[in-house]
């Protein structure tokens, strides 16, 4: 009797695509279409519609040697679900003493879709500071939040961000500058640049990192010189409580990772 009502509610469609999904995040080096067929027990053509309308909705990517692959777009729309909102509510008490500690701004970011989307934010508590509304979505490439959040990503995690970033026509690729850079953001464990959007404006950025070690977010100050508070933590000072509240953070949410800093 379960199985009738179970039969009767069957979406074919649906179904294979989700299993096409949970056949390509069991393995890393991705599918071709006739080895997704094989796996599944199909005939190759049954899947050739399918895989379109997954690459074209930007769940999966085709790699060379017409090998399919995951995109991170299951990942960003999981990071702005419950789990965001639970680490948006543990990050405000944290991310309150930072404000009023340094006398700056700052909010939390992770990656969804090709941005960096702002899910946190905490006003500086005097009256001038840089404040990035909520759900705003920033580059990946020029912006202290995206660097910290493509540093703290494997090799493969990496190149599928900026490839999700780049669909943007008006994107260029990175250069070798940029990976560069991410290097050294990885080993001193912070990102520190003038911003590309605000003149005087210097991006502070932290990783926030989860069980598995990896960035889920970050967390980023938007530094301004306060020359009518002389008693205000300067930058370097500044860098030091971010680096601590991120590291708080990430234990917070499960990680007893050591980052560099």
């Amino acid at each position: 009797m379960e199985a009738d009502e179970a039969d009767r509610y069957r979406a074919p469609a649906l179904d294979k695509g989700l299993d096409i999904l949970e056949l390509l995040a069991s393995v890393e080096e991705g599918l071709t279409q006739a080895e997704i067929a094989k796996r599944l027990d199909r005939s190759p053509n049954e899947f050739y519609r399918m895989l379109d309308r997954l690459v074209r909705r930007g769940y999966v990517t085709k790699l060379e040697g017409d090998r399919f692959t995951l995109t991170l777009k299951l990942f960003g729309l999981s990071q702005l679900h419950a789990p965001a909102r639970r680490l948006a509510s543990f990050a405000m008490p944290l991310m309150r003493d930072l404000a009023q500690r340094t006398r700056q701004a700052n909010h939390l970011v992770v990656f969804d879709r090709g941005s960096a989307v702002v899910i946190a934010q905490h006003e500086a508590p005097n009256y001038w500071g840089i404040s990035i509304r909520v759900g705003s979505h920033m580059s990946l490439l020029e912006t202290g939040s995206g660097h910290v959040l493509l540093a703290f990503r494997t090799d493969e995690e990496r190149e599928m961000m900026i490839a999700e970033h780049a669909r943007d026509p008006k994107t260029r690729r990175p250069g070798a500058e940029l990976y560069e850079r991410l290097t050294e953001i990885r080993k001193r464990g912070y990102e520190m640049m003038p911003s590309a959007q605000t003149a005087g404006v210097h991006n502070l950025s932290a990783p926030i990192l989860g069980p598995d070690g990896r960035v889920i977010a970050a967390l980023t100050c938007p530094y301004i010189g306060l020359v009518n508070a002389s008693d205000a933590p300067d930058i370097e000072q500044t860098i030091v409580m971010l680096q601590q509240a991120a590291r708080d953070l990430s234990l917070l949410a499960g990680s007893d990772v050591k980052i560099s800093g």
